[in-house]
């Protein structure tokens, strides 16, 4: 009995399909919920600064606002929390209940919060960044659902020789929402600047921040939810992957109908094979899962955890470098609508010159060179990078030499991005069976958000000068900038290392990197 050694015909029809339409659709589908992710993510950092000014004025002070630490902490780092949980609760689901019922509640999530947190009201400067902390929260839960679920979606959905390229380019749509969120606010801070013209802070401390520039900050995060909102329509109207449908729901009917209509091809249902396919089924907690899948799935959510750390710190860097290399000056030579000018322009051309270029260069390479060797060079390159930063530190801080460094800051962020930052993304939607494979893959990104949540707030508190004198206000001294970026280093080297325990995935089939296809064998053989 030959059966369940071949696989389904509607899997394999899925295998072997040609790049086609339907393709582009589920990048467009998926792909516009990750921009939304990312746009919502990165635009705070735009309109942080003007948050301090707004609510946290200091009369008579030579400096404009600024957000307590605290505050400044929770406002960043709220949406990252939520991440975190959302990713795990809703890739729990998306292998419970589907991966398409549970698909438009994250994306309804996001549009809502989205609009709310722009809406934040209070009679208070506190209980203004509680309600906007508040929804940022509940934000993070929506986007952090999108990650396994758009990642699972486009794997189940893909051919097996340009499936990485596709996942990859789900990613990749990131890159689309920073940009998206630069230019945006270029738009909404240049429209405020021409209509209310201030004074410079040193000038006229109260009136550069005119009152109208509380709607700026709000119109730029409302912003999100309008690319979240057109897409949902097509979520609704997409199908069940078959995989889920065949291999968790056991309904090769619909499967079959389903992808007939998809790929406008005739399949036939196969229910009989189905019925072997489902025969094994070991648990999430089993032993089996331990030996058959553990170690990948350390390897997916340790370099995940490692990566973040030194992707999510650069946006301490990036201020002050930014200032250091005087794209910004100095805050009180600006009025509040023109520092977010100044900030987004800065933000927008980091995204289009290193970001995106990165995200696009793995997803014209991962289907040749492979997702591990992209990995392996992307974390090597950064690991040199880093230290070629930190080493000669003192160099790199002379006025002449600044240009030099902003080369090798971004060249460490294209590396990031051709490289660990889109493949461990990709690996997890690949290599796990159809019934885990959301959870496996929330499960990797949450280390991930941990792990940037360490990036973003640990190395904010470990990169202030040991010198107290020269520290942050309000923050304790610190371990400073060089030694971070060693300890960074040092963290990519890791990274490195751990790749080892991911396999490769390229030009397989879903059923083969994840053992099903052989399970179904063995229980044959015990059947026979």
């Amino acid at each position: 009995m030959d059966m369940a050694r071949e696989q389904l015909q509607v899997l394999n029809a899925l295998d072997v399909a040609k790049t086609q339409w339907y393709h582009f659709t589920a990048i467009i589908i998926a792909g516009m919920g990750f921009f939304t992710d990312a746009y919502d993510l990165f635009c705070i950092s735009l309109v942080t600064k003007l948050l301090g000014r707004i609510y946290y004025h200091v009369d008579g002070s030579g400096k404009p606002g600024s957000l307590p630490p605290n505050v400044s902490a929770a406002v960043n780092g709220v949406a990252l929390c939520g991440t975190l949980a959302g990713q795990l609760f809703f890739g729990w689901l998306g292998d419970k209940m589907g991966r398409k019922r549970v698909y438009g509640l994250t994306l309804m999530l996001m549009v809502i919060c989205s609009v709310c947190s722009g809406l934040s009201f209070g009679s208070t400067p506190k209980a203004v960044m509680a309600t906007l902390c508040f929804f940022r929260f509940w934000l993070g839960f929506g986007i952090g659902g999108d990650y396994p679920l758009s990642a699972t979606i486009m794997s189940e959905y893909a051919n097996k020789k340009t499936r990485g390229a596709f996942i990859a380019a789900v990613f990749a749509m990131q890159g689309f929402g920073i940009l998206a969120g630069g230019l945006f606010a270029i738009i909404v801070s240049s429209a405020f600047k021409a209509k209310f013209d201030a004074p410079p802070y040193e000038v006229d401390a109260i009136g550069s921040t005119v009152p109208e520039a509380d709607y700026a900050w709000r119109i730029i995060l409302i912003f999100g939810a309008f690319p979240a909102a057109l897409t949902y329509y097509w979520r609704t109207k997409m199908p069940e992957t078959a995989r889920y449908t065949a291999l968790v729901a056991k309904n090769a009917k619909q499967a079959a109908s389903d992808m007939s209509k998809v790929l406008q091809v005739d399949i036939e249902a196969e229910p009989q094979k189905v019925e072997e396919e489902g025969k094994s089924s070991y648990g999430f907690f089993s032993k089996e899962f331990v030996s058959r899948h553990g170690v990948h799935l350390i390897g997916t959510a340790s370099t995940w955890f490692l990566l973040d750390i030194a992707f999510y710190s650069q946006n301490l860097f990036q201020k002050d470098i930014f200032s250091a290399i005087g794209w910004i000056p100095p805050a009180k030579t600006m009025n509040a609508i023109d520092e977010v000018y100044r900030i987004a322009r800065a933000q927008t051309l980091i995204a289009l010159c290193s970001t995106v270029p990165g995200y696009w260069f793995t997803v014209a390479l991962i289907d040749r060179m492979g997702r591990f060797s992209i990995q392996l060079t992307g974390f090597f390159f950064m690991t040199v990078f880093m230290f070629a930063l930190a080493i000669p530190y003192d160099h790199w801080t002379h006025k002449d030499n600044r240009i030099g460094f902003v080369l090798m800051y971004s060249l460490t962020f294209f590396f990031a991005n051709f490289g660990p930052n889109a493949t461990t993304f990709v690996v997890p939607a690949e290599i796990f069976p159809a019934r885990f494979r959301s959870t496996c893959h929330g499960i990797s990104a949450a280390t991930g958000k941990a792990g940037a949540i360490v990036g973003a707030f640990g190395f904010l508190y470990l990169a202030q000068s040991k010198d107290k004198a020269k520290t942050d206000a309000g923050y304790p001294p610190g371990i400073g900038v060089k030694n971070s970026l060693l300890l960074l280093g040092v963290v990519n080297f890791l990274g490195l290392l751990l790749t080892f325990l991911v396999p490769e995935s390229k030009g397989k089939s879903l059923e083969e990197l994840s053992g099903e296809a052989q399970e179904n064998n063995e229980q044959e053989n015990d059947n026979a």
